[in-house]
């Protein structure tokens, strides 16, 4: 509706403020208000803008306000019953005036409730929020009266029963001799929908907590190992590794870190050495499969300069690196016979000497091999040297792989959630009962590093403020049949939409369920053609359990009663 943009008298809202001195109260009549001084507000709104910076002040501010709105726009619907809308609807510009806002002048006003159009334009004089924010800050760029923008939201968006933001195109904080200021449906913004996060309740409260859980990921890569950062589980197998590890920590033995590809070798290695007393010392790793074989010794022992073609410098290698500290050889079983007989001499003689060279280093390495290779084996095979396998195994620890671990999967899959959270700048709140059950049930081929990879798959593709779901950590299983969990803790395929199409078409058949039992066994055993042991494997049955309903149907065709299935070795 549109129509001459006139105030009607406002005795009727001065009558509802009344001051109280002896009760030390001042009512907006059934609401209490509060008289503040504008340098107060001007105080508090320096202190939220250095301490949560001008985004989250603004959204403080703006909700303050929009508050307010709402608690006048009560008024609005009750204080002038029987008069025009426009004239109900001008409550909220009166009572704004009347409590010390701004002198506020309709400009332009339409809209139709039912149909939730509209569109409004106000013209504020002396807004004291515009002279707050400038007594503290000067002129600024931007318009700065987010309290009373706050108020015309909420108080419009409660009249019309939608949110309605309003901007000022004007603002006495930038320099303008005046405030202006536009409203309509927040959806009609092109920009709507960044503004909304000031008229939710908990952005300010996710931020921290965003912000909570990069500290805790960043604290996590920080912390030593001896702090459980980097090795996480309470399952039997894994506990076992874990004490053999601590154990092993404080001498100087030789491990041999033995486990699956992606079952955590590295991470084992640096939780041994940062609990040692070489902590302090330099901690190296090197992948033995990574690198050709004409390479490796000039890794491991170093290289002499004009040594050969392409050495143009003298370079220290790995063992000279971690000289005091600890040295891992990651897929140790992977060195050629060449490289093995050198490292088996550093290992007996405590000393390196550069390919190339002629003079030899005393170094103090305290060594961690890790294989997933059984050296046993490959000794047998003639690709390992046997002396130099007896040297290693001194210590052995096997790592657990993942399935034989599964109560470690949720607080491995959960502290990667946080991790990688905050890596990609993402606050997910957690994972859903599904994805849990498909983590829980997964084979783990790849082990951790297999959880790893899942995880930051699901952090990237699950929505902000949202949960990881099964179909973000498995897309191609995305549009396999949902499963649940039963009474007895396993996954139960749910029906899905082809299964209800099938279950119409049998109830609209009139057939009863004992036909339809007999027709499916029938053409189970056509299709198996005659073979009871493939018929009961494509019905889910096992032989025995066939039988018993084929002679339980035979039995209804003859009215006789069926004999028990018999139990049978291997039958469930």
């Amino acid at each position: 509706m549109t129509s001459s943009l006139k105030y009607p008298p406002d005795g009727d809202l001065r009558r509802l403020l009344r001051f109280e001195p002896d009760s030390g109260a001042i009512w907006l009549g059934d609401r209490r208000m509060v008289l503040m001084h504008t340098t107060a507000l001007a105080a508090l709104r320096q202190d939220l803008v250095n301490s949560v910076g001008p985004e989250h002040a603004r959204r403080i501010l703006t909700r303050m306000g929009y508050a307010s709105g709402l608690c006048d726009a009560e008024y609005a619907k009750k204080t002038r019953p029987g008069e025009s809308l426009q004239s109900s609807f001008m409550v909220g510009p009166q009572l704004h005036m009347l409590e010390g806002a701004a002198r506020v002048t309709p400009v332009k006003l339409t809209f139709d409730i039912p149909a939730g159009q509209f569109y409004g334009e106000f013209r504020w004089d002396h807004s004291w929020e515009a002279y707050a924010h400038q007594q503290k800050f000067g002129l600024v760029d931007d318009p700065a009266c987010w309290t009373l923008l706050g108020y015309a939201s909420g108080y419009t968006s409660a009249y019309m029963g939608r949110l309605i933001l309003y901007k000022e195109t004007l603002c006495a904080a930038c320099g303008a001799d005046h405030c202006q200021i536009v409203g309509r449906p927040i959806e009609e913004w092109p920009d709507g929908e960044a503004h909304r996060v000031y008229f939710t309740d908990d952005s300010l409260m996710e931020k921290m907590e965003a912000l909570q859980s990069q500290v805790e990921a960043l604290k996590s890569e920080i912390e030593p190992a001896s702090r459980g950062a980097q090795l996480i589980g309470v399952s039997p197998n894994f506990r076992k590794a874990y004490a053999l590890m601590e154990k092993a920590a404080q001498t100087q033995v030789t491990v041999l870190l033995t486990g699956e590809t992606g079952v955590g070798k590295e991470r084992f290695a640096r939780a041994l050495h940062e609990l040692s007393s070489r902590a302090n010392a330099p901690f190296v790793a090197i992948n033995c499969a990574a690198l050709p074989s004409e390479l490796i010794e000039a890794e491991l022992f170093g290289v002499e300069k004009g040594a050969y073609t392409g050495a143009h410098a003298s370079r220290a290698g790995r063992f000279e690196r971690a000289n005091g500290g600890t040295l891992l050889l990651d897929e140790v079983g992977e060195l050629p016979m060449a490289a093995q007989a050198k490292l088996l001499r550093v290992l007996q003689e405590g000393e390196v000497e550069r390919v190339g060279g002629e003079n030899t280093l005393k170094v103090n390495v305290r060594l961690v091999a890790a294989t997933n290779v059984d050296l046993e084996k490959a000794v047998r095979e003639g690709r390992f040297r046997s002396d130099l396998m007896y040297r290693l195994n001194v210590y052995p620890i096997c790592i657990p792989g993942l399935r034989e671990r599964r109560a470690d999967i949720e607080p491995l899959a959960r502290s990667m959630l946080t991790r990688f959270g905050a890596l990609h700048g993402k606050r997910i709140t957690g994972f859903g009962e599904r994805a849990l059950q498909a983590l829980t049930k997964h084979d783990w081929p790849g082990n951790v590093r297999e959880l790893e990879n899942l995880v930051e798959r699901g952090v990237i593709l699950a929505c902000q403020g949202g949960m990881i779901e099964i179909e973000h950590l498995f897309p191609n299983l995305s549009e396999s049949p949902q499963t649940s969990v039963d009474a007895h803790g396993q996954l139960t395929r749910l029906p899905s939409a082809q299964d209800d199409d099938l279950s119409a078409r049998i109830l609209d058949s009139g057939s009863s369920l004992e036909d339809i039992e007999a027709r499916v066994l029938d053409h189970a055993v056509a299709r198996a053609r005659g073979n009871l042991s493939e018929a009961a494997r494509l019905l889910g049955l096992t032989r025995p359990q066939l039988a018993y309903r084929q002679k339980r149907q035979h039995a209804s065709d003859t009215s006789e009663p069926p004999a028990a299935p018999q139990r049978h070795q291997g039958d469930r």
